[in-house]
């Protein structure tokens, strides 16, 4: 099964805002997921220059820059606000997820979700106990990743990190198919391919007819949950047929 938010029905015009990191480079991507009658209206964090480890994570985590990124981003009116980062909304666990959503919803969100909520979100209504997961990260930062799954009974299979410091934005699809011809998705539920910067589009069929079972990707996940917030607040509307559907894999 694999979620899609092309089957979430939604009116004209729907404005969803994205609150991004400061080296997000896949704005291409991120459309892709969205219907054509959705406006994504994004924003990014200040740039820190850094490498991809723990301390950067935990610097995107922090609650006020999102909250400040949100506040921008509100001007046209979004339904909902996603903050996009994986490693950023996972890095604090349970505890600093819910932190950045309190944030964001302070800031004024009509709804918040974070790239990491959402794929507890998505765990959940698949009933996926067991995750495969694929990280671009050190491993340092990749074991904050599955804490933070097994703190919501979520266990891990396998995974695997790649050990990226920094240009994660430049994966090709290749890698991310090495990664997983590497794996050992036995005994798994789903897999997972975490991290907003890494592209994953195309690959999400083709890998989910090959390995039998729903891959999850970061950017997915995070408009599958947005849209589906979005359509929560639309739910008085006749448009809206249902705030989330799935598909079998062929």
């Amino acid at each position: 099964m694999t979620i899609s938010p092309f089957e979430i029905t939604l009116p004209a015009q729907t404005g969803v805002g994205v609150v991004a990191p400061f080296d997000f480079a896949l704005d291409r991507e991120l459309w892709r997921w969205v219907p054509d009658q959705v406006c994504l209206h994004t924003t990014r964090l200040p740039y820190l220059p850094e490498p991809v480890t723990v301390q950067l994570a935990e610097a995107l985590s922090d609650p006020h820059g999102v909250r400040r990124a949100t506040r921008d981003v509100l001007v046209p009116e979004p339904l909902v606000v996603a903050y996009a980062c994986t490693s950023g909304s996972f890095v604090g666990g349970a505890a600093g997820e819910a932190a950045l959503v309190a944030g964001m919803l302070d800031a004024g969100a009509p709804a918040a979700v974070t790239t990491s909520g959402a794929l507890i979100r998505a765990c959940t209504r698949l009933g996926v106990r067991r995750l495969a997961v694929i990280t671009p990260y050190v491993d340092d930062v990749t074991d904050r990743l599955l804490a933070f799954l097994a703190e919501y009974g979520i266990g891990t299979t396998a995974s695997v990190g790649l050990g990226m410091l920094g240009d994660i934005w430049k994966m090709p699809y290749s890698a991310v198919l090495g990664a997983v011809a590497g794996l050992d998705v036995t005994g798994a539920d789903a897999l997972f391919v975490s991290c907003t910067n890494v592209p994953t589009y195309d690959l999400v069929a083709p890998l989910e007819r090959r390995l039998g079972i729903p891959v999850l990707t970061a950017n997915q996940v995070t408009l599958w949950a947005a849209l589906e917030d979005a359509g929560a607040a639309l739910s008085h509307s006749s448009a809206l047929t249902a705030p989330l559907a799935v598909s079998e894999v062929a």
